[in-house]
């Protein structure tokens, strides 16, 4: 399955997970290596947009980056709270997804969007003993109309 992040240039090249585990985010706790992915493009954008402050149009890069279809798990609405796509996000989901990381089930862990329920996000556990399985595919720079920042 191939999956898509669009991150700031000087970090493209970076496959560990380390911003995720210096910062922590929605789904996880810092100190866990994950990368953030979406299932398309577009949702990697909208990504990207609601967590970068709207004067600074950065020079940003996007991945293509294979995964397994074997190892993903997959995390549905039923499987959440009901306030699951609140900001900021309750502690709730990174304690559901730490449960995830430290079973080393599986690679990915499939979840809905909170910008678009429909959409999906795939979080890549960076310390999976397979890890190595995830594979960039496609490393080019991406243009960022300056209109989005408004």
């Amino acid at each position: 399955m191939l999956v898509y992040r669009i991150v700031l240039r000087k970090y493209a090249h970076d496959m560990t997970g380390i911003g995720a585990a210096l910062h922590g985010g929605r789904w996880n706790k810092p100190g866990s290596p994950v990368m953030y992915t979406g299932e398309s493009k577009e949702i990697a954008l909208l990504e990207l947009i609601v967590n970068t402050p709207p004067a600074i149009i950065p020079e940003l890069d996007i991945l293509t980056i294979a995964i397994p279809d074997d190892s993903i798990q997959v995390l549905s609405l039923s499987d959440l709270p009901g306030s699951w796509m609140d900001y900021p996000a309750p502690s709730l989901l990174a304690e559901i997804a730490e449960k995830w990381i430290e079973s080393n089930a599986t690679i990915a862990l499939k979840v809905p969007s909170c910008i678009i329920h429909s959409a999906s996000n795939y979080l890549l556990n960076c310390r999976h003993p397979a890890y190595a399985r995830v594979t960039v595919q496609e490393h080019t720079s991406f243009r960022f109309d300056a209109r989005l920042a408004k």
